[in-house]
């Protein structure tokens, strides 16, 4: 699978403009564009722009709806739930944090849940917003299901992604992670790429290990069984039911306390994802000086860095450095694209009427 580098601002106003094409406004198409590119900016292709063609087939089947109006349906000082009548996940997603961010500053923490939602990009953007606002920050999505639970062969739970962020120097440390092995983006990578399954991340539909990337998203896409093995494996030799636990927080936080759909029936609705989530912000000023409760952190995720390394290896990353590292090189170096989800950005240019913002391709690269 070939792959090209392609100018990062030129695919941004591509995506504006493509979103406005589908009947966004300017607010909205720079806020979904921003938290998809957030993850290409982050080196995460699974998640980045080779959505688009996900979020085309959403947005034109009526699955998300472009004039939705989302509405708080039960809130106190410290909490909401709102109610996202399917608009598009980034703005719920977007909305739903600023809203917790916003009562974190005034009573010290904020929870707010969404029901009825669409795929909302990167967790991490999320945690990142109440970082950069001096809080801590936690968001988690269900999805549809695509995880077995241990000792099963039926997807039950989603993905189900927790991230956490919290200020620190010299970068904020910031986690984001799929309980399951691996997230459905990078099977659908595998599926463009050719590339066969590792053994020990997904089962076929007889709860067998698979390598098959397009028979395990073909299971997962028309239930017929198996799916993506909680983050530990199968079986409890290697913990996969501590994955398969984190799992079910996740689904308790986001589809139980809003009132929504848990993972096994999403997308069941004809025309519907009924995806749920969760955002948290936490002001640790209710801990104690703010300054030295992130000196302290500081100094430890230092030491953890400065730590014995194995053999052979140079360097501890600690999370979230790696994707603020890859900021910097994609700003300079560009989009890493492969030629099939150019090739899905060319048709959904010439549906939204935004062909003559496509970018051209740059250098081939290894990949």
């Amino acid at each position: 699978m070939q792959y090209y580098n392609v100018d990062y601002k030129k695919v941004e106003h591509f995506c504006i403009k493509a979103f406005q094409g589908y009947g966004f406004n300017e607010e909205e198409s720079k806020q979904i564009t921003e938290v998809l590119l957030a993850a290409d900016l982050s080196g995460i292709e699974s998640h980045g722009i080779q959505r688009m063609i996900r979020y085309h087939k959403e947005i034109t089947g009526g699955m998300v709806k472009i004039d939705a109006k989302p509405e708080v349906v039960f809130e106190t000082p410290l909490s909401a739930v709102i109610e996202g009548n399917d608009a598009m996940g980034q703005t719920l997603g977007v909305q739903a944090m600023r809203m917790a961010i916003d009562k974190a500053k005034k009573s010290g923490f904020g929870m707010v849940t969404v029901r009825n939602s669409n795929h909302y990009g990167i967790a991490g953007y999320y945690a990142k917003m109440a970082a950069e606002e001096g809080l801590i920050g936690m968001s988690m999505t269900n999805t549809e299901a695509i995880m077995v639970p241990t000792f099963g062969k039926q997807a039950m739970l989603g993905t189900n992604p927790i991230a956490f962020a919290m200020p620190a120097d010299p970068v904020n440390f910031s986690f984001d992670a799929a309980t399951t092995v691996v997230p459905r983006g990078k099977l659908e990578v595998y599926v463009k790429r050719g590339n066969g399954l590792p053994i020990g991340w997904a089962l076929d539909e007889n709860g067998h290990d698979s390598d098959e990337p397009d028979r395990v998203l073909s299971n997962i896409i028309n239930k017929t069984g198996g799916g993506i093995l909680p983050l530990g494996g199968s079986g409890e030799m290697t913990s996969g039911y501590k994955g398969y636990g984190f799992a079910m927080l996740c689904e308790i936080a986001t589809a139980i306390l809003s009132g929504g759909t848990t993972s096994n029936y999403i997308y069941k609705t004809p025309g519907r994802s009924n995806i749920a989530q969760c955002f948290i912000a936490l002001d640790y000023g209710m801990f104690g000086d703010k300054k030295e409760i992130e000196a302290a952190l500081s100094k430890y995720l230092q030491e953890v860095r400065d730590s014995s390394k194995a053999e052979g290896e140079e360097r501890i990353y600690i999370h979230g450095e790696k994707e603020a590292e890859s900021v910097s090189r994609v700003l300079s170096e560009g989009v890493c694209l492969n030629e099939k989800t150019y090739s899905e950005m060319q048709m959904i240019a010439e549906y939204t009427g935004s062909l003559e913002y496509l970018p051209e391709l740059g250098e081939s690269v290894e990949k």
